[in-house]
């Protein structure tokens, strides 16, 4: 079988077989991180609609603020420790956009990544739509509204408070982004040393700290694809041209949160990356009494 496998490779047939095969194992092999980062995204979308159905839905209220704040980030945890071997765990095009402003990232993978994490938040929503579906119905009668008393589309997507504004959400949507991708560049800094299976628990613990920083105005987004996937999804199965015309909303957590990328990144890389020693086997200790912090170097 081996030896009729070599002499059917001579042939012409044969090489254009095996140039079709590795061409399509290159293409799967592209398409497999863009794939993975999608799945990842809608695994974290459902956890993260479902935490705050569960704040919505139920009275008494099963999860209060907090509750949604700690599901986020346990999601965003997960979610990019399952794929950071594989497309690097970005799950959000935002974040995407400061790896590629720091030339780790080609700028065809930053448009197949927003895509296949926009079609994941999406897949994510549907799913978590139709595990709460019969809830929703009874919470809204079957009839779907965007805000109100029975409003049930902020399940999805964000919207702004009664008190906000348009130019006061880009702001909110620039700082929190901003806050949030300052600390992802820290993390992920390899003169920093964290180690890899540490990174993803703290950038799980940095988006808590950033709900509960930001999350009164609109609910903190802070990711393109996390907003414009569910509500496109919310927009097909009925909650109508509301979703998008709300206030004319729809564009802030798209824009806001990709200026607020490129700031955190840039400011951080600014004030202290460009400053880091570059050695990342310097390492320091802390001493006590009168002595100084130091590097060790081996020959102590």
């Amino acid at each position: 079988m081996q030896r009729f496998s070599e002499c059917f490779a001579r042939t012409a047939i044969g090489r254009r077989a095996v140039q079709a095969y590795r061409g399509i194992a290159q293409f799967c092999n592209l398409d497999t991180e863009q794939s993975f980062d999608g799945w990842s995204r809608s695994r974290f979308r459902l956890i993260g609609n479902s935490v705050v159905a569960q704040s919505v839905l139920p009275r008494p209220k099963l999860n209060e603020m907090i509750g949604v704040n700690v599901g986020f980030g346990l999601a965003i945890a997960f979610g990019v420790a399952i794929s950071a071997k594989i497309s690097g765990g970005h799950i959000n095009p935002a974040v995407s956009l400061m790896f590629l402003s720091f030339r780790q990232l080609a700028p065809v993978r930053f448009i197949l990544y927003t895509l296949v994490q926009t079609a994941g938040a999406f897949v994510g929503s549907a799913l978590s739509y139709a595990l709460y579906h019969e809830a929703i119905n009874q919470f809204d009668g079957g009839v779907r509204t965007v805000v109100g008393p029975k409003g049930t589309a902020g399940i999805f997507a964000s919207y702004p408070a009664n008190h906000l504004g348009l130019f006061n959400g880009l702001i909110d949507q620039i700082i929190a982004t901003a806050v949030f991708c300052f600390l992802i560049a820290h993390i992920t800094d390899k003169r920093n040393s964290y180690p890899t299976w540490l990174q993803p628990q703290l950038i799980g613990l940095s988006f808590v700290a950033v709900g509960a920083a930001f999350g009164y105005n609109c609910g903190y987004p802070c990711n393109p694809a996390r907003d414009f996937g569910p509500r496109l999804f919310t927009f097909i199965i009925g909650y109508g041209g509301d979703v998008f015309s709300y206030k004319s909303w729809f564009w802030v957590p798209i824009v806001g949160p990709f200026i607020g990328a490129l700031i955190g990144a840039w400011l951080y890389q600014f004030c202290i990356g460009f400053h880091t020693p570059q050695d990342a086997e310097e390492k320091y200790v802390v001493l006590t009494g009168n002595q100084e912090l130091k590097p060790l170097t081996g020959k102590e």
